[in-house]
């Protein structure tokens, strides 16, 4: 059994996707572990995005993540490779550039608006959960 994590982003949420995406999500094989619905505050978008901070996209990202609810989860799976097969479900970054069929080439808009987050490693995927859901302390 491995982990990731992932936002359900305020677009998607403000579009009516979420449910959608949640379907889609367990369809794939996917077991959440843990589910909350968040309000992200300034100080935690900064802190979470840290790894952004100089980049020409980190206000706007922050300004975005903020406009309104989040749905972080932490996801599991019995593969060994639930980073990877995980961000196959959602696709490429850019909407545009994702396969047909993932997540965000059915709801998202353009890369700053890609209606769903992803963990790129396992040691991101631990740290992400862990900040989220610090009870779980994954490593």
């Amino acid at each position: 059994m491995s982990y990731t994590f992932s936002i359900i982003k305020p677009d998607s949420i403000k579009n009516g996707h979420e449910q959608s995406i949640l379907r889609r999500i367990n369809n794939a094989g996917f077991s959440i572990l843990a589910k909350s619905n968040r309000f992200l505050t300034k100080e935690e978008a900064e802190e979470f995005y840290g790894i952004h901070k100089g980049k020409p996209f980190y206000e706007d990202l922050i300004k975005f993540m903020t406009s309104g609810r989040i749905v972080v989860l932490a996801i599991y799976s019995t593969s060994k490779n639930t980073v990877e097969d995980f961000r196959k479900l959602i696709g490429e970054t850019d909407p545009k550039e994702a396969a047909v069929g993932t997540i965000r080439s059915l709801y998202g808009k353009d890369v700053g608006h890609n209606a769903i987050h992803g963990a790129d490693s396992d040691q991101n995927a631990a740290k992400e959960i862990n900040f989220f859901f610090p009870d779980f302390k994954i490593e």
